[in-house]
């Protein structure tokens, strides 16, 4: 699977079969639309009125769906206003969120108050005109007591701080103490407490409102997917060509489709016109791959969309990046735990065709990481046991920094080699293909003369070849026609400007040693985590397995995080910016199809 071949489809009918047109077409689901009409008027047209309610219809059905008790759902409409449900439950939403705010508010005043009691303030006023001023003095503040000339008391003490009362009509010298005042606030500490319950009556209250409305997800659902139709048979209409006589479509559709298009303009009457696209034509990208690849389109399409006539990055980006995931994960036990994780949840992405993609997607992840970390020998931190089987695949150590950099910067070196040689490939009929392949050469020979011991008979290789595919890169990488003086000019200025990008190269290259850069780091924090729960252990007889175990939960958990968010960010991060980037000269537009929205199938 790859890139699918497109062509141009124009389908033409009576002015009065436009709707007959417009929902034929939408059924069918094949076509990418481009306006007769400038794409701006056909997109505010697209849009219309009803855009601002499609994304408050959106945001109320994610609401409810994430409420834990959902009740059974109502299927009939009768007494169901659509926009009255949608608008209730922005309304609840606010209202719960406002609510949560006010208890957190409420929690923070009473942790603030309680150390000084149920201090009830006088409704009158202050008793001849005496207020009460608080402080919370550091304990090893407290000589600073002995010098102030006001009555004071001390309310309660812990182990850090004496919570101070300072008798006073005016408000005292800022430099009374060594502290600030706290602001008390007027509502005593048994009010605050009773208003947290009051407060948590009402989220309670809020909850059981949002768990009713979650009766209607499945009436949102189908109303929202029908106004998005509708929407879509707008922007449809918009990018039409009509007159009194005559309505026309036109747009991008794949080659393995259009008899299907014709067979429904045959069914209906409508002419219908098709060609290959022209040369001076950059149809939109449609990336073609079973459904349980369907992340690795997902991904590919994140950052950049291939140009049409390009490559397909799905394939290589579900290889490369586990592998990188693997390498800075480095360890085995922890490939474990994401296992458990994944086996957690494998039930729930197995009930949607996305789900399943992207659940493959995780056991790959985990699988790469399990070997990887076996062959590193690691596990949370530990090495395996002599002897042992899981011994006997440790054939990497990543303490040995000279090994792992030759393997992290030789990844690096296959990876652009590759992108280079799909680029090469796509440019096979254009002179700077040579360039594509002058900068494999480069690669693969400064590599070599970096990570092979030195001989002369590797010098007498590898240097002429890496002097071959700079001259490669100096004279083919230029796209000038013509023999003129200028265009000779503008080639030696491509070819110099090309040269320079060696430098371009050799940090893209270098760029992977963060695989091996932050595998050390993993496996050292988990090192160090288990010499830590060690100490512990020995330094705390009795309750040194508790501190031991906490650490070690902690510790971990923490690594594991760290590694996680590492491994998916630097795992793509490689593939996005240092692959894409010699794989890809020019970015395209993704096919999007005008489609009959659907309620995802389980």
């Amino acid at each position: 699977m790859s890139i699918a071949p497109l062509n141009r489809v124009a389908v033409f009918g009576p002015a009065q079969d436009k709707p007959i047109l417009l929902r034929g077409l939408q059924q069918l689901g094949c076509l990418h639309l481009t306006p007769f009409q400038s794409a701006a008027d056909s997109k505010d047209a697209g849009e219309g009125r009803t855009g601002p309610a499609r994304a408050d219809a959106r945001k109320a059905l994610t609401f409810l769906r994430e409420t834990a008790y959902q009740r059974r759902q109502v299927l009939r409409e009768s007494g169901f206003v659509f926009d009255a449900i949608v608008a209730q439950t922005l309304d609840l939403k606010t209202q719960l969120r406002l609510a949560r705010d006010k208890r957190d508010y409420l929690a923070t005043r009473i942790e603030a108050v309680q150390p000084w009691g149920n201090i009830v303030f006088p409704e009158d006023g202050a008793p001849a005109g005496y207020h009460l001023w608080f402080y919370v003095l550091p304990r090893r503040q407290i000589d600073a007591l002995g010098s102030i000339a006001l009555p004071w008391s001390i309310s309660a003490m812990d182990d850090r701080f004496a919570y101070v009362v300072v008798i006073s009509q005016d408000e005292p010298a800022p430099d009374l103490l060594p502290v600030p005042r706290v602001h008390m606030g007027a509502k005593p500490l048994q009010a605050l407490r009773e208003e947290v319950r009051e407060t948590e009556i009402h989220i309670d209250d809020l909850m059981a409102e949002r768990s009713a409305l979650t009766r209607y997800i499945g009436l949102i659902e189908a109303n929202l997917t029908a106004a998005e139709n509708q929407a879509e048979l707008r922007r449809a209409d918009q990018a039409s060509y009509g007159d009194e006589a005559l309505v026309a479509l036109q747009g991008w559709a794949p080659t393995d489709q259009l008899a299907q298009i014709e067979a429904f303009a045959t069914a209906h009457g409508l002419a219908l016109h098709s060609n290959d696209p022209a040369p001076d034509e950059v149809p939109p990208t449609l990336l073609r791959q079973p459904e349980i690849r369907q992340s690795g389109v997902d991904l590919s399409l994140f950052y950049q969309v291939p140009r049409y006539g390009s490559w397909d990055p799905t394939l290589l980006l579900l290889v490369s990046f586990p592998l990188f995931f693997a390498m800075i994960m480095a360890d085995a036990g922890y490939g474990a735990v994401l296992g458990l994780g994944l086996a957690v949840f494998w039930g729930r992405l197995g009930s949607t065709v996305r789900g399943r993609s992207y659940r493959t997607l995780g056991a790959w992840l985990v699988i790469a990481t399990c070997l990887y970390g076996a062959l590193v020998g690691s596990y949370f931190g530990a090495a395996p046991p002599d002897g042992s089987l899981l011994a006997r695949l440790n054939i990497l150590s990543i303490n040995d920094f000279d090994t792992m950099m030759r393997l992290s910067i030789g990844v690096g070196v296959l990876h652009i080699v590759i992108a280079n040689m799909l680029s090469a490939y796509v440019h096979r009929t254009a002179p700077n293909m040579l360039s594509k392949l002058g900068w494999i050469t480069v690669s693969i020979s400064g590599y070599l003369l970096y990570a092979v011991q030195p001989s002369a008979s590797l010098n007498q290789v590898a240097i002429p070849a890496l002097c071959l595919g700079f001259g490669l890169i100096f004279l083919f990488s230029s796209t000038a026609k013509g023999m003129g003086l200028s265009s000779q000019i503008k080639r030696l200025l491509d070819g110099a400007q090309a040269l320079a990008g060696a430098m371009t190269a050799f940090g893209d290259i270098l760029s992977y040693m963060r695989l091996f850069a932050l595998g050390l780091a993993s496996a050292s924090l988990a090192v160090t985590f288990n010499q830590l729960a060690g100490s512990a252990q020995e330094a705390l007889p009795g309750l040194g397995f508790l501190a031991a175990a906490l650490i070690l939960l902690l510790g971990h958990a923490l690594n594991l995080a760290l590694a996680i968010i590492s491994g998916v960010v630097h795992g793509l991060r490689l593939n996005y910016i240092e692959f894409f980037k010699w794989g890809f000269d020019e970015e395209g537009e993704a096919f999007t199809p005008f489609c009959e929205r659907r309620l995802e199938a389980t």
